[in-house]
């Protein structure tokens, strides 16, 4: 049997830490195929259960992937962007060797309903611009966005090639409008069905939620946008610091 880490945790999830460690160390690289359910079982004196087990978690984990038919391969690394500075997708992803473009599935304008025209500061019955797009990274979908603005920035934008441009980009260089920062938060949702159809997952499954307000350096907003990300696809990253206060705080007993 070969050897896992020494754990109180089930015989399935100590063999799914295995297999995962073999996948960190480069043992089975991105797109190889595991071995066999019937040689794992072997290998580790596990019953097909437990093996089917671990695999699954490494599954949902996102790093394997099966095909019916064929077996369990390794997945692809997850695209990751760093939130610790405002950026937009290409101006993270384009510097680490990724190639990105835009599919713009369309403009349209609407009355901006009540929480929408709070956060975009607009008076009642004010219009706003919806502007959907899919954005592709090395050729394969990973977020499904809708931007909303005030309908005059959003017929500029709406003359932009936004096929292959940032909106960032635009606003700033076009527009004359200094990004000045953003506050961001994250959530899991169910795919809708647009969302599903645009990522090619299944309905419902889960989604990385972005939802991002963004304002100029003067604090004026300038958008609110949902981000809807493949959550096998891409991630967020964050580097956060304990504050001194924590750590001199005296813990009183």
């Amino acid at each position: 049997m070969s050897k896992t880490a020494t754990s109180s945790a089930p015989l399935y999830g100590r063999i799914r830490e295995t297999l995962h460690a073999r996948i960190l160390d480069g043992t089975y690289p991105p797109g190889a195929r595991l071995p066999t359910e019937q040689v794992l079982c072997e290998s580790f004196g596990a019953s097909r259960i437990t093996i089917r087990q671990a695999l699954e978690q490494l599954r949902r984990d996102g790093f394997v992937y099966k095909v019916h038919g064929q077996g369990t391969f390794v997945s692809a690394p997850r695209a990751s962007q760093n939130i610790s500075a405002l950026h937009s997708f290409s101006e993270a992803m384009i510097p680490m060797g990724h190639h990105v473009a835009n599919r713009l599935d369309g403009v349209r304008y609407l009355k901006a309903g009540k929480e929408l025209g709070a956060r975009l500061r607009l008076n009642a019955g004010e219009r706003v611009a919806e502007i959907t797009r899919v954005r592709l990274l090395d050729g394969a979908a990973v977020s499904f966005e809708r931007t909303y603005l005030d309908e005059a920035l959003g017929r500029r934008l709406a003359n932009a090639e936004l096929a292959t441009r940032d909106i960032f980009h635009v606003i700033e260089q076009d527009c004359g409008i200094r990004i000045g920062y953003a506050n961001v938060a994250i959530r899991s949702i169910p795919a809708s069905d647009a969302v599903a159809d645009a990522l090619a997952v299944p309905v419902g499954s889960p989604v990385l939620c972005i939802e991002r307000h963004v304002f100029d350096s003067a604090d004026a907003p300038v958008l609110f946008e949902y981000l809807n990300f493949r959550g096998d696809a891409f991630q967020y990253q964050l580097q956060v610091k304990r504050p001194k206060s924590a750590r001199t705080r005296t813990v009183k007993r």
